[in-house]
């Protein structure tokens, strides 16, 4: 509807309604401008009828779209389900051009300028998060592996003669895959054990890049974000040694965006409680958090009592947390052997040959809510008691675990009754009355 529009439609109805209505359009064409002028994320949400309405624009902007359009050539943007259609808005050309992700599509200029905004608004999201120093970006539909060995294969040309990628190690068969993928022969530093945590080993990546010479060695590979008690490769030191012998550093930082110094702030509070709530959970079950200072999202609660009786009932813990509908707790045994395209890895999964003993692993991430973390408790407490049990091991964790049970029952039955009000918007004059 343009202003044209808008003015005959006052000949059909009145037009003070046509007016009010007009001016509703020109807030969220408003919204659109602002976005497309300055490429930055919006200060304030967009409800929905607006990101409607942009993708509705961009759609029929796109050749496929065009009424009486006739197409001949091999891409033309069709689609056999209208399902599939609605589910993408109609913008079915797809971005770039043959040999170049980055080009616009001349049939598709919505979808030309949806990617070019995308583009715009990762940058600045980015930003936003402390990258302060990227100057650019574009988003592929790839995953880590596959974005990883990209990112080899563009080094591959400026170092024609390096072969090696060293690689502090972190279990994640993806980062280990995509150096084998891009042709090249993965170094494997092990990390040094400082306490609990897991450490990079600055000075073995340096004698190794000196072993092998720096012209042999395509680039060094860290990582940001792990699972603990591995904490973060320590980058700043990395990217020193990296500046010193002229070799590159590729940084997997999957995740990583939300390690950084705002958005840190930003869960503190939750990794805070999440902390406190397991360190409470452990030390009732006679085991304890580890300490990891240097990882900010991911925690570790050791496993010495299965251990000890039983390897099984370690794995049998993280099955029964699965079955529970708990995910993303990682249970982590010892000894565990893992072969990866001709590599052996030993104590595979804790990114290291021996780890001191298994663990268990929960991460507050971003989006976690108190409600997550207090259901998670009540059920690692409950399954924890049955395998004490099954095991024969009895103490007085066992008092104080039951105790945290009933507590965390009360909570629930508290949490649920104000769900139960909030939902059907139940005053509070009403509640506790007689029926």
């Amino acid at each position: 509807m343009n202003t044209e529009n808008f003015a005959l439609c006052e000949k059909i109805v009145s037009p003070s309604y046509i007016r009010q209505g007009l001016q509703a359009h020109r807030t969220h064409e408003h919204l659109i401008r602002l976005l497309i002028e300055k490429g930055k994320c919006p200060e304030d949400e967009w409800d929905e009828n607006t990101i409607e309405l942009f993708l509705h624009e961009l759609a029929i902007m796109d050749s496929n779209n065009f009424l009486g359009n006739c197409g001949v050539g091999e891409r033309e943007g069709r689609v056999a389900s209208s399902l599939v259609a609605r589910r993408h808005y109609r913008l079915m050309h797809g971005i770039g051009r043959s040999g170049d992700i980055a080009a616009i599509q001349p049939k598709a200029a919505g979808s030309s300028l949806l990617n070019k905004i995308t583009n715009s608004l990762v940058l600045d999201i980015l930003r936003i998060a402390g990258v302060r120093s990227v100057s650019s970006c574009f988003v592929v539909p790839l995953a880590t592996g596959m974005s990883l060995t990209l990112c080899f294969l563009a080094l591959r040309h400026r170092r024609p003669k390096a072969k090696f990628i060293i690689w502090p190690r972190i279990d994640q068969k993806s980062c280990f895959k995509s150096m084998i993928t891009a042709g090249f022969e993965p170094v494997v530093i092990e990390n040094l054990l400082e306490g609990d945590e897991l450490r990079t080993d600055l000075q073995s990546v340096e004698s190794k890049i000196q072993q092998l010479g720096a012209e042999n060695v395509l680039c060094v590979h860290s990582t940001t974000s792990c699972f603990a008690p591995r904490a973060p490769d320590r980058l700043e030191e990395l990217a020193q040694i990296c500046a010193k012998y002229d070799v590159p550093h590729i940084v997997n930082n999957a995740y990583g965006v939300q390690l950084s110094k705002c958005m840190h702030l930003i869960q503190q509070e939750m990794f805070s409680y999440l902390s406190s709530e397991i360190k409470k959970l452990s030390e009732a079950h006679g085991e304890r958090l580890l300490e990891t200072p240097n990882n900010p999202v991911s925690l570790a609660m050791s496993l010495k009592k299965f251990h000890e009786r039983s390897d099984r009932a370690v794995t049998q813990l993280g099955s029964m947390l699965f079955t529970r509908l708990v995910s993303g707790a990682r249970v982590v045994p010892v000894g565990t052997k893992q072969d990866i395209n001709g590599y052996t890895f030993q104590g595979f999964m804790s990114h290291t040959n021996c780890y001191q003993f298994p663990y268990l692993n929960a991460a507050s991430a971003i989006g976690i809510k108190k409600q997550d973390v207090d259901i998670f408790i009540k059920k690692l407490d409950k399954c924890l008691k049955i395998l004490l049990k099954e095991k024969g091991i009895s103490g007085a964790e066992m008092e104080t675990g039951t105790a945290m049970l009933e507590k965390s029952s009360d909570a629930d039955m508290g949490q649920l009754s104000e769900t139960v009000q909030n939902n059907l918007k139940i005053g509070a004059d009403m509640v506790n009355q007689p029926v």
